[in-house]
Formats: structure tokens, C-alpha cells, sequence
């Protein structure tokens, strides 16, 4: 089956508002076409009037580190302005939102809460709302399928730019359908346009689109990065190492005082499906144990249909806790008074407390299977896909 992504059927077959006047575009170069060409060059290509180009975290060429300011500038090709949404503003500025007659979404997501271009998507839901701009989303897949969610739903206190809807970790939505949740859960009110995927079943990962793996940011280098990421993530809310700065970032985790070998032949005695621990040693050149020698295991996954990415993140903070728990720490809050990044992260201030409380595994993730129940059945109105 050929699955041609939104911004494959835009291109095909332009929608008139595109070619009306002066449009903007939330973008970045990994936002590709089945033929690896960039939405802003692909959509230039059959007319469409460029006035602004907007980019989310880690810049427009996906080369910035996680959580790096992103300057404005001007694109290179086209000579176009290039604004940061990641930075000063988080969303267009109205100046330059009246001046267009559209605004244009394409953003490769990765299916995890965390992930932050649903936030910039929601940022520029509002923008747009108040501007009285139309804003069409070209939409992608998810790469982790859009069958499984896991993990408990975001609490409203932990709201947070890592976390905006009340969904799971891992909530097994596209970013169109994810649009959509936001505009009506949020009372966005946005002239809001998804341009669907063909040819995509929500049981499909990112290995049946029949395309190549493009990177939407450093550190998902390749698909299965994506599928680990929204367990492992969980990792940067430690002071362990998550694998950044190495050549395997959140297939990796450890820190200079694990035991790796106790910790793979613990983590492989727990009931998670396809899944299997290797132990490991690793430096890491940046980040977290920057230059010092680390142990713990890799995460090698056997079965991607059956592994659960956010029950096998918080087993490995359970068992990396367990050998030492003076030398395990979350990371505490940046400021006097806001939550830990780990809390914003997961969605609520409980499972932290768990942790360090020393709760067992089945504990702290058997209370999920109600939330992820009554989800599936809540976003039912929101799918735009078998």
C-alpha cells in the first residue's frame, strides 16, 4: 500500500487558499516529500508565495540541541524571513500573521506527549485564531502506530511547554488529529484545515510507509530512536544519562556508578514485552557524565508491535534507583516553586514519589490501564483513520 503524506498530496493537487497571496509556513527541513524535498521548496515549486517561514525547537535544519534558543535569520534558498518559535516567542506575532492570507503546518512528529512541536502546533493555533488566519495542516503518520497509547493521561497542574493535552505519554495520534484535540479541548477556535495522509492504517509504524527514516531532530537519528523515546525520555528527568552525546541517545542509559550486569539480568527478569537488556559501557560526549565513563545496558528491541516504551523507562529508573539510592536523583525544579522537569514529563507529581519511595514496578504502572482505556475510547470523535 503507498502512503502518500499530506504534503505529498498538496503538491499534487494545490489547495486554492494556497495560492491566493502571501502565505507562512511551521516548518522544518525534515518536513519532507515521498522524493526527500523540504515543504518549503517542494510547495514553492507550484506557486506558493512564501512571506514568512516559522521554525520550532531545534531550528529550521533540525540541527539545534534539545532546549537551544533558535535565532531568527533569513532562509538561504529562498531568501525568505525566518522566525523563531523557540526562543523569545513561542508563536507568530500578529504583525506578520495579518499580512498573510494563510499559514501552513508541516512538522514531523514523533507520537510522544513530550515531543514539543504539538506545543508549537498549539501555540500557533491560538495565533492564528486571533489573527483570523486559516492555518492547513499537512499531516503525517505516527511513526510509533496509532494503535497503541500508554502511560498515564497529562494532570492540568503539570501543564507545561513538554505537555499541553490531556492525553497519555504515548497517545497514538497523528499531529492532524492531535490538532483538532487541541482546538476543541483548548476552546482554540482556529480556521483549522488537516490535509490527511492516504494509503495509512493506524496499525502501520514508520517501517511500512516505504520511504526512508529522515531525523526530526538530533537525537531521533532513526525510527526505533522514536519508539524508545517516550519511555525513555522519562531518563532526562534524572541525573542518569539518557545517551546523549553518544551514537545511541534513549537506547542507552547509565551513570559512572551502575552496576551494569546486576542491572541487565534484573531488567530482563521483569514481565515487559519485547524488549531485551544488554549491559553496557558508554562516555558520553556531551550532556549529562560529559566525558566520564558510564555503565548500564542498551535497550534492544525484539518486538516492536508488543513493547511498551514507558513501562520499560520506568523499570529501568526503578532498578538504576534500587543499586544506589543515594547516588539516584531527580533533577530538582530550575526555579523556587515549579515542578521537576521528570513531573512535566510523566504528567503529574505521583509516580515521582513512588520512585523514591521505592514502589513497586506493578504498582505505580498498574493504575495506567484504566486512564489508557477510557482514552481510547475519549479520542474516538478525534481519529482521522482506520
Amino acid at each position: 500500500m503507498s502512503v502518500a503524506f499530506g504534503l505529498d498530496r498538496v503538491v499534487a493537487e494545490p489547495p486554492p487558499l494556497l495560492l491566493e497571496g502571501p502565505v507562512g509556513v511551521v516548518t522544518n527541513r525534515a518536513a519532507t516529500t515521498a522524493t526527500l524535498e523540504d515543504a518549503v521548496i517542494a510547495l514553492a515549486r507550484i506557486g506558493v508565495q512564501w512571506a514568512a517561514i516559522f521554525a520550532p525547537e531545534h531550528g529550521f535544519s533540525t540541527a539545534l540541541p534539545a532546549g537551544h534558543q533558535v535565532a531568527s535569520a533569513v532562509e538561504s534558498r529562498t531568501r525568505v524571513p525566518l522566525y523563531s518559535l523557540y526562543g523569545e516567542a513561542w508563536a507568530p506575532p500578529p504583525e506578520i500573521l495579518a499580512d498573510l492570507t494563510a499559514l501552513v503546518v508541516d512538522l514531523p512528529d514523533v507520537g510522544a506527549r513530550m515531543y514539543t512541536y504539538v506545543s508549537t502546533v498549539i501555540h500557533v493555533l491560538r495565533a492564528a485564531a486571533r489573527a483570523g488566519v486559516p492555518v492547513l495542516l499537512l499531516d503525517r503518520p505516527n511513526p510509533i502506530n496509532g494503535v497503541q497509547v500508554e502511560g498515564p493521561i497529562l494532570e492540568d497542574a503539570y501543564t507545561s511547554f513538554v505537555g499541553m493535552l490531556p492525553v497519555p505519554v504515548r497517545h497514538g495520534l497523528t499531529l492532524g488529529e492531535l490538532a483538532h484535540v487541541a482546538n476543541n479541548v483548548l476552546d482554540i477556535g482556529a480556521q483549522l484545515h488537516v490535509i490527511p495522509v492516504s494509503g495509512w492504517q493506524r496499525s502501520m509504524g514508520f517501517d511500512a510507509w516505504g520511504r526512508p527514516w529522515v531525523p526530526p531532530s538530533p537525537n531521533i537519528p532513526h525510527g526505533e530512536t522514536a519508539l524508545l523515546y517516550p519511555g525513555m525520555s522519562l531518563i532526562e528527568g534524572t541525573n542518569l544519562s539518557e545517551g546523549r552525546g553518544t551514537p545511541y541517545p534513549f537506547a542507552v542509559v547509565g551513570a559512572p556508578w551502575l552496576d551494569p550486569d546486576a542491572l541487565a539480568r534484573r531488567l530482563n527478569a521483569y514481565p515487559l514485552p519485547g524488549v531485551r537488556f544488554r549491559p553496557v559501557s558508554f562516555t558520553p560526549c556531551a550532556d549529562k557524565h560529559r566525558g566520564h565513563l558510564c555503565h548500564g545496558v542498551q535497550v534492544h528491541i525484539t518486538d516492536p508491535r508488543a513493547f511498551r516504551p514507558v513501562r520499560t523507562g520506568i523499570a529501568v529508573l526503578l532498578e538504576a534507583r534500587a543499586q544506589d539510592p543515594d547516588a539516584f536523583a531527580f533533577l530538582p525544579p530550575r526555579r523556587a516553586g515549579e515542578t521537576t522537569h521528570f513531573d512535566r514529563l510523566i504528567g503529574n507529581g505521583h509516580v515521582r514519589a513512588q520512585v523514591e519511595a521505592g514502589a513497586r514496578w506493578e504498582e505505580i504502572v498498574g493504575p495506567w490501564e484504566r486512564e489508557e482505556r477510557a482514552f481510547l475510547t475519549w479520542r474516538q470523535p478525534y481519529l482521522l483513520y482506520p
